[in-house]
């Protein structure tokens, strides 16, 4: 990194700067279970209107990623959170991911969350599986074939969980 990467909450004026990289990764059919298709105005609800919080990581004036957190359940559940994340594909290689990992995992319990539970993690993306486990996040389950990837077809995926 150039310079040192910030975070803060996601504002509804920066989707015009998020929605290229959701676009991207729901595109792509490899690691997000929104369809390719998905539309800006479906990705601004999921990202912007309805998650507990979401937060931007700001590299060289331009958002580098971004995170959000929501609760996996509802009620008695609700203290466990979900989470999803993307980098901006010029940001690549550079810790984003890392970062906003981490920086989650802050962030977690001042929303009241008590651990943090990735639902569908594609278990052929071998470079989010590492970067999840070196970040503390354990395989408690398999779900085969739950994932229908744009080029491999019917692959397996992980429930992934650890406590923050």
């Amino acid at each position: 990194m150039t310079a040192p990467l910030t975070f803060r909450q996601a504002v509804p004026a920066d989707f015009d700067e998020l929605w290229p990289i959701l676009h991207e990764v729901f595109e792509s059919g490899e690691s997000y279970p929104h369809a390719p298709g998905t539309t800006k105005e479906e990705g601004y609800r999921y990202w912007i209107e309805t998650p507990t919080v979401s937060i931007v990581a700001i590299l060289d004036g331009r958002i580098a990623g971004t995170y959000y957190l929501r609760p996996n359940q509802v009620g008695l559940g609700s203290h466990v959170a979900n989470a999803g994340y993307m980098v901006a594909s010029w940001a690549r290689g550079k810790g984003i991911g890392r970062a906003l990992c981490l920086n989650s995992i802050e962030e977690a319990p001042k929303h009241g969350f008590k651990a943090l539970q990735f639902n569908l993690v594609v278990a052929s993306n071998a470079p989010a599986v590492h970067l999840w486990t070196s970040c503390g996040f354990t395989i408690i389950g398999t779900i085969p074939k739950a994932f229908d990837h744009k080029r491999l077809g019917l692959v397996d995926a992980y429930i992934m969980h650890r406590f923050v």
